[in-house]
């Protein structure tokens, strides 16, 4: 948990994704969920993205042999809900390489 804009609690999570097409898949999820999302760059990032949701955020960040998801938000109902956009549509592109998307809560949410 960090603190967010004017003192909010932000729960976050991350989820490494190993796969050698991490740019693809970043690409690809970052265009089709920015359909329905805002897309922001990452500073000093030529690749990846964060989507910016009504209920929190997802960043999506290729790198090397792997791709990293976070997802923060203010409540856990709503970060669960971003773990699950996330994961359920990178899962889907990713069938055929049988991706898995697990993801690790940070310490101080139980929930």
């Amino acid at each position: 948990m960090r603190d967010g804009p004017e003192g909010t609690v932000v729960l976050r999570s991350t989820a490494v994704v190993t796969t050698e097409a991490s740019e693809r898949y970043a690409k690809q999820l970052l265009s089709h969920l920015g359909r329905k999302a805002a897309v922001e760059t990452i500073d000093g990032q030529a690749a990846g993205g964060r989507l910016v949701f009504a209920y929190g955020t997802g960043t999506v960040r290729p790198e090397s042999n792997q791709l990293v998801l976070e997802a923060a938000a203010a409540d856990a109902e709503s970060l669960a809900h971003v773990e699950d956009v996330l994961a359920r549509h990178l899962e889907k592109f990713g069938a055929r390489r049988e991706l898995v998307v697990n993801w690790e809560r940070e310490p101080g949410d139980n929930s």
